[in-house]
């Protein structure tokens, strides 16, 4: 059976995380039975971990602020989970699905594909996003 996308609910969740006034900075989108809908979302990052168990795959949109004491800005992570003890066929049309997520999805600074927990760490993700970002004057006097 063919996956489909809930575009209007996943649009509406992704708008939360775009919106700098709104506390939310993360939101999954999961499967429910061949539609991929909104799942859960948040304001603490560590929240969105406990969402990636072995057992699931899903997709999630999150928003990071990064910067020094001069300039701030966000970036955002479309990140991929896929849990250890997710089959070999859903495992693999993960990635063709994420085609879908990426019609709602259409701006985010890197793509990550994750099944090991340490890389779904902030400070990790954060250091990814940076190098994706170009220049880095974090160290200059």
């Amino acid at each position: 059976m063919a996956t489909e996308i809930d575009k209007e609910a996943c649009r509406a969740a992704y708008s939360l995380v775009r919106d700098h006034g709104s506390a939310v900075i993360w939101v999954t989108f999961k499967y429910d039975g061949p539609t991929i809908v909104p799942g859960d979302q948040g304001a603490e990052h560590q929240q969105f971990i406990q969402q990636c168990t072995d057992d699931v795959r899903l997709f999630a949109f999150v928003r990071f602020t990064t910067g020094d004491a001069m300039s701030k800005s966000s970036k955002f992570a479309l990140i991929t989970w896929i849990g250890e003890n997710v089959r070999g066929l859903q495992r693999a049309k993960t990635g063709t699905d994420k085609t879908l997520v990426k019609e709602v999805v259409q701006n985010s600074t890197k793509e990550f594909v994750i099944s090991d927990r340490k890389e779904l760490e902030e400070d990790f993700i954060k250091s990814e996003l940076k190098k994706a970002g170009g220049a880095n004057y974090d160290a200059q006097i």
